[in-house]
C-alpha cells in the first residue's frame, strides 16, 4: 500500500484536503515576526492592530509584547495586552479579541501572512495556543469541530484555542491575503497534523 493511499485509508478528511489542493493548491503561509517571551500581560487579552509610517517608528513604540510586521506595502505594530489600549504614533486599524490563554513556561508571539486564491487550503492541523485572524483582502474561512467561522476583508475575528483541530481556507471570490496572530506555548511544535472528531 502506498503513502497516498493509506493517508486516506487512515483519515478519510484526508483525502477532501487532498482534492481541494490539487484544484486550487495550498494556502501560503509566511510567517512575519515573532519573539519568545517569559509571561503574558495580565488580564483579559486582546491583539491591537495598528499602523505606523516607517519601521522605525512602529520600534519606538514596540513594548514587551509588540511585533512589527512588513506587509502589504504598510508597516504594522501587534500588540498583545488589554483591551483599548493605543501606541504613540500609530493609526488603530483594528482590536480583536478576547484571546484564549494558554499555560506555558515560555510563550511564542508570531505574526504569519496567509494567502491564496479561491479554492486554497491548509491540511488539518492544530496549534498549542491561540490564533486571531485579519483579512486585508479576499475572505478566509475557518473550519473547526463546532463548524466555520467566515472572515472578510476588513474584519478581525479571534479564533479557537489550544489544540483544536482546524482547516484554512481562501474561500472568497478573489485572491485572499490575511494577517494572523498567534500566542503558543514555546516548548510545543508550533503547528501539528489533526483530524476532525
Amino acid at each position: 500500500m502506498n503513502r497516498f493511499v493509506a493517508a486516506v485509508a487512515i483519515c478519510p478528511l484526508a483525502f477532501a484536503w487532498l482534492a481541494d489542493a490539487a484544484i486550487a493548491g495550498p494556502l501560503v503561509i509566511k510567517p512575519l515576526a515573532e519573539r519568545k517571551v517569559s509571561e503574558l500581560p495580565p488580564g483579559t487579552l486582546f491583539w491591537r492592530i495598528e499602523t505606523f509610517e516607517t519601521p522605525a517608528a512602529a520600534q519606538a513604540g514596540a513594548g514587551p509584547w509588540s511585533l512589527v510586521a512588513e506587509a502589504d506595502g504598510k508597516t504594522w505594530l501587534f500588540t498583545l495586552g488589554a483591551e483599548g489600549g493605543s501606541t504613540a504614533g500609530g493609526s488603530r486599524v483594528a482590536e480583536v479579541g478576547p484571546i484564549p490563554r494558554v499555560a506555558a513556561s515560555q510563550y511564542l508571539l508570531r505574526i504569519n501572512e496567509a494567502s491564496g486564491p479561491p479554492g486554497s487550503i491548509t491540511p488539518i492541523h492544530s496549534h498549542p495556543g491561540s490564533e486571531a485572524f485579519f483579512v486585508l483582502s479576499g475572505e478566509q474561512s475557518i473550519r473547526g469541530p463546532d463548524g466555520v467561522l467566515r472572515v472578510s476583508a476588513g474584519r478581525a475575528e479571534a479564533g479557537r484555542g489550544a489544540d483544536i483541530p482546524m482547516q484554512v481556507s481562501s474561500s472568497g471570490t478573489s485572491d485572499l491575503h490575511a494577517l494572523v496572530m498567534f500566542v503558543v506555548d514555546a516548548a510545543r511544535p508550533f503547528s501539528s497534523p489533526a483530524s476532525f472528531p
